[in-house]
């Protein structure tokens, strides 16, 4: 299970205000790291996405972690995303990246398996927010069944 994660951002403050517009929770400043902020779900697992600087790194410190100044040579992409889950309905997804003038598109995943609402926080860092009606069909999807049958499935094709 995931409880928390952290993703870069050219506004910290603004990507976590959003993500937790979507989640219907609430943003504040994260305190472990300067000018880094959280969105928090308000949920029973204490989901919470920290928005960092994307200028910082996340670097071994003696007993912990610390953010520090990084290079600004990554991809403009990457390979990282996540999914999220909210009680939006997927106009209100779409207007927000409207207001935010962040690229917003539904999207099918695999064969018919389930929507997504593809929402490219700061036109750089995809996050897959799933409405209710998206939550039943990936739930419905995700199971323990289909993820084996899609690894035997994947292992046949490459033998």
């Amino acid at each position: 299970m995931l409880f928390h994660a952290s993703i870069p951002a050219r506004n910290p403050e603004n990507v976590a205000r959003v993500i937790a517009e979507l989640w219907g929770g609430f943003h504040a400043p994260f305190p472990s790291f300067p000018d880094s902020w959280m969105a928090i779900a308000g949920d029973d697992r204490g989901s919470i996405i920290e928005t960092y600087p994307n200028d910082r790194v996340l670097s071994p410190d003696g007993e912990q972690v610390s953010s520090v100044p990084g290079s600004s040579t990554a991809p403009r992409y990457s390979a990282f995303h996540i999914a999220i889950a909210s009680k939006l309905s997927p106009e209100e997804v779409f207007a927000i990246g409207e207001r935010e003038g962040w690229r917003a598109v539904r999207c099918t995943r695999g064969r018919n398996f389930f929507d997504v609402i593809e929402l490219w926080i700061e036109n750089v860092l995809l996050i897959e927010v799933l409405t209710e009606e998206m939550q039943k069909q990936y739930l419905a999807f995700a199971t323990p069944a289909n993820f084996r049958a899609l690894a035997a499935a994947a292992a046949a094709a490459q033998a």
